[in-house]
């Protein structure tokens, strides 16, 4: 089984912790970069190969992972000269990936079992599956429905429920042979994509824990959690 960590963005949502080192090397409760404990659960679901897209401050993302034998891992590396999106990098070296495969972002702080969404993918014939996240919002003011210059409906401080993205991906090659390589490929676009052809993408649903570090307030609220819950994320030994 093999996953793809893409680990090239700058991070821009995070600084300043990111001004001086890449977002997957934020680390977690003082122990780990955040990325170590993402290899440390996929080695743990029996994942034996990952490849790691690399761009902005790379070498230092390489100078910690190394070749992955530390953790029982055969680490390789894609390097990103500019931006590809989501899927870019994944399409710029299909062949080197075997016919189903896991895409993950680097930064994601989850008790997800990786195996299950792949192996529920590859068993499924579907183009792509996407591991969701139900999300439930608060909105703080009341909020308007206007029309004609009037107001048609109103809501105070309605509680939105939404099905996120967990950025945890299974993907088959087949369906990216279509894209040329090279170019920029966002998630987004290849959704569309497959929505447009009639192959709507699987969704694998999770209620555990899941936490995006995108910004200051989630990392500093995955510190706070490490230590209760570092068992739930970390193998045994």
């Amino acid at each position: 089984m093999h996953a793809v960590i893409l680990a090239g963005g700058r991070g821009v949502r995070l600084r300043p912790y990111t001004t001086a080192f890449p977002k997957p090397l934020v680390p977690i409760g003082d122990e780990f970069a955040i990325i170590e404990i993402v290899l440390r659960q996929l080695r743990s679901r029996g994942f034996e190969s990952v490849t790691i897209a690399i761009g902005h401050l790379g070498q230092l993302i390489r100078a910690y992972c190394g070749d992955g034998s530390q953790w029982g891992l055969e680490i390789g590396y894609w390097t990103e000269d500019e931006p590809l999106g989501t899927m870019g990098p994944v399409v710029a070296n299909l062949d080197d990936l075997p016919e189903h495969f896991l895409v993950m972002n680097g930064d994601v702080l989850t008790d997800l079992d990786f195996r299950a969404v792949l192996d529920g993918h590859a068993a499924s014939g579907d183009p792509l599956t996407v591991a969701i996240y139900d999300r439930t919002v608060l909105i703080d003011f009341g909020v308007l429905e206007t029309g004609d210059g009037h107001i048609t409906a109103f809501r105070e401080k309605p509680v939105e429920h939404f099905s996120v993205s967990m950025g945890i991906y299974a993907v088959s090659r087949e369906t990216l042979r279509r894209y040329p390589a090279g170019g920029a490929l966002g998630f987004d676009e290849l959704v569309l994509d497959l929505l447009s052809a009639g192959t709507p993408p699987r969704v694998h649903p999770f209620d555990g824990y899941w936490l995006d570090i995108g910004r200051p307030d989630d990392y500093d609220r995955a510190n706070d959690d490490w230590a209760a819950l570092r068992s739930r994320f970390l193998p045994a030994g």
